[in-house]
């Protein structure tokens, strides 16, 4: 991979919800604060009950982000894709990681630590509260997610998994009329609450239906309005 410029360091956070209130001279600031690290695919990036002593921005490449039971069963959260920060909330107070984040594909990260975070929040009291709000939004989720296990039909479930995926994507990339998603079925069961076989039935009739199309370890979104209407 070539080393990422200056410019596409500072392009990420300028398009974050929090450090885009930066100002020019700041986010400069900051990223001289901030080191690369590279991870292949596979390779894991934290896991939970790690300490939160850093948060991380994805200069290119997909993030997982799970958790595993006792058991072995993995509950699949989220994608982080590249242009997206995530880790900001544990940093906050450095306690142990909720989740494992693991590369999906080789991917290289901008590494900001905790101390140098909180150096900034210090002097930005309009920095907190916008993390004030974007706690209270992340417990409006929590709230949701439970409640869409217990009344949500799974293709209701699926479709809105889906969604969520191809928002992230088309926020950080060109809108363009199909999406491609890099998620197997597996992790995509594990995301919505149901077996990666129930799921496939899903796929294989919206496949038929020509809302989406099957790659290996990918789903590429043809009918984005048709999937909203099925959530």
């Amino acid at each position: 991979m070539n080393s990422p410029t200056h410019n596409e360091k500072r392009q990420i956070f300028e398009q974050h919800f929090l450090f885009g209130k930066l100002s020019t001279g700041e986010i400069d600031a900051l990223i001289g604060y901030t080191r690369v690290e590279q991870y292949p695919a596979g390779r894991e990036i934290f896991a939970k009950g790690s300490p939160g002593q850093s948060l991380m921005a994805v200069l290119r490449g997909s993030i997982k982000i799970s958790s595993l039971s006792s058991e072995g069963k993995e509950v699949f959260f989220n994608i982080i894709n590249a242009g997206e920060i995530f880790g900001e909330i544990a940093v906050l107070d450095g306690e142990e990681r909720s989740a494992d984040a693991t590369a999906m594909t080789d991917c290289e990260l901008l590494i900001l630590s905790r101390r140098d975070f909180l150096r900034v929040l210090e002097t930005r009291a309009d920095l907190c509260m916008i993390l004030l709000r974007i706690l209270c939004q992340r417990l409006r989720q929590t709230t949701e997610q439970v409640e869409d296990v217990m009344f949500r039909h799974l293709e209701s479930r699926v479709a809105k998994a889906l969604l969520h995926l191809t928002e992230s994507v088309r926020l950080h990339g060109p809108h363009s009329k199909s999406v491609e998603l890099h998620v197997s079925q597996r992790e995509l069961g594990n995301m919505a609450g149901g077996s990666r076989e129930s799921v496939n039935k899903i796929l294989q009739t919206w496949h038929r239906q020509n809302l989406i199309d099957l790659g290996k370890a990918s789903i590429l979104i043809h009918d984005i309005e048709a999937l909203r209407r099925l959530v």
